[in-house]
C-alpha cells in the first residue's frame, strides 16, 4: 500500500509541475483528489485492509492528500501571479490620455414647454390628469357633442382602429372620464399625444400634443375664462401681453372663442414674426356645451364651465421661436442642444 501511495504522489507531482494553466491543474486535481480519483479510490479501499493495518494505512493517505493538495496550492498562487503579469502587461492603460466625455442628455423642447405650463396651472390649483392615447369613439366624439356623420369629424381626420376605437385626435376624451366620475368641482389640465391624419410640413404632424383644461363648478361664467387664460398667457409670454377673444365654433362648447396673444417679439407693432398683424393666435377655449355636461352626468342647471385647449407644440415653437415643427422630432443635438 506504501509503495502504490508513493506511485500515486509521485505521477500528482509531475502532473502538477507540468501543468502550465489554471484548466490543466484542475484536471490533474480532479485526477487524484476529485470523486473517482486515484487517491479516492484507495480510501474507498480501506475496507478490504486488516484492521491493525488501518491506522498506518491511514495516516499514509492523510500525508499523501497534504503533500498534494499543498503543491497544488503553490502552483495556483504562481499561476495566478504569471496570469496576472501577462494581463497586466497586455492590458495597459495610459492614465495620461484624456477621458471621454460623458454626453449628458436634458430635457426636449416640448418637455420643458409643458413643465412650465403644468407649473402654471398647478399655481392655480389644478391637477394634472392623463388618460389613453387609444380611445372610444363614445369619448372621442359622441360625448363631446360631436356625433356619428358630424362634419367636426371629417375636419380631424381620424385614424380608425375599428368603427368603434380610434387613435384620439384631441385630450378632451380625459375631460369626459373626470366628468363622469362626478367629483365636483373640477379643476384640471390633460396633456398628452394625440393623432390625426395630416401631412407633414412645417406646422402640422399626424402626431403632436395637446394640453387642454377644463373647470366646472357653480357660477362659472366666460369672465372665469377670460380672467384664467389672460393669467395664463402673461405668465407664459411675459406680464406686458395681452389677450383678444375672437368668436369661434367647437361643437362642445357654447360660446366659443379662439385666442390672440400680442406678438412677444415686436409687442405688437407688426414683425415678420407675427405676420404684420401684432397678433398671434395660440388656442381656442368656450362654456362647456349644457348637453356635454348632461352626457356626462352633470346637472347643466346647477353647474356651469369652461375649457380650453392649446397645442404644445404651438407654444414651443412660439416661446423659443422654432419656425419648422420638423425640428422637434428629427433628434438632431445640435438643435436640441440650443435648449
Amino acid at each position: 500500500m506504501k509503495e502504490k501511495l508513493q506511485q500515486i504522489q509521485a505521477e500528482a507531482v509531475r502532473r502538477i509541475q507540468e501543468s502550465d494553466s489554471l484548466d490543466k491543474l484542475n484536471e490533474a486535481r480532479v485526477a487524484f483528489l476529485g470523486k473517482k480519483g486515484e487517491l479516492t479510490a484507495v480510501l474507498k479501499g480501506m475496507k478490504d485492509v486488516a484492521k491493525e493495518e488501518r491506522p498506518l494505512v491511514g495516516q499514509l493517505v492523510n500525508e499523501t492528500r497534504e503533500a498534494i493538495e499543498s503543491l497544488l496550492d503553490q502552483t495556483k498562487e504562481k499561476l495566478e501571479a504569471r496570469l496576472m503579469e501577462q494581463k497586466l502587461r497586455e492590458e495597459v492603460i495610459d492614465v495620461t490620455l484624456p477621458a471621454k466625455k460623458a454626453e449628458i442628455g436634458h430635457r426636449h423642447p416640448n418637455t420643458i414647454a409643458l413643465e412650465e405650463v403644468e407649473r402654471i396651472f398647478i399655481g392655480m390649483g389644478y391637477e394634472v390628469v392623463e388618460g389613453p392615447e387609444v380611445e372610444y369613439d363614445l369619448y372621442n366624439f359622441e360625448k363631446l357633442n360631436i356625433p356619428a356623420n358630424h362634419p367636426a369629424k371629417d375636419e380631424q381626420d381620424t385614424f380608425y382602429i375599428n368603427k368603434d376605437i380610434v387613435l384620439r385626435t384631441q385630450t378632451s376624451p380625459v375631460q369626459a372620464r373626470v366628468m363622469e366620475q362626478g367629483k365636483l368641482p373640477i379643476r384640471m389640465i390633460a396633456p398628452g399625444r394625440v393623432f390625426r391624419s395630416d401631412e407633414v410640413d412645417a406646422t402640422h404632424s399626424p402626431s403632436f400634443h395637446q394640453i387642454e383644461g377644463l373647470v366646472v363648478d357653480k357660477h362659472i361664467t366666460f369672465a372665469d375664462l377670460k380672467g384664467t387664460l389672460e393669467e395664463f398667457a402673461k405668465e407664459l409670454f411675459g406680464p406686458e401681453t395681452k389677450t383678444k377673444f375672437r368668436p369661434h365654433h367647437f361643437p362642445f362648447t357654447e360660446p366659443s372663442a379662439e385666442v390672440d396673444v400680442t406678438c412677444f417679439k415686436c409687442g405688437g407693432s407688426g414683425c415678420r414674426f407675427c405676420k404684420g398683424s401684432g397678433w398671434i393666435e395660440i388656442l381656442g377655449c368656450g362654456m362647456v356645451h349644457p348637453h356635454v355636461l348632461e352626457m356626462c352626468g352633470i346637472d347643466p342647471e346647477e353647474y356651469s364651465g369652461f375649457a380650453f385647449g392649446v397645442g404644445l407644440e404651438r407654444i414651443a415653437l412660439l416661446k423659443y421661436e422654432i419656425d419648422d415643427m420638423r425640428l422637434l422630432y428629427e433628434n438632431d443635438t445640435r438643435f436640441l442642444k440650443q435648449f
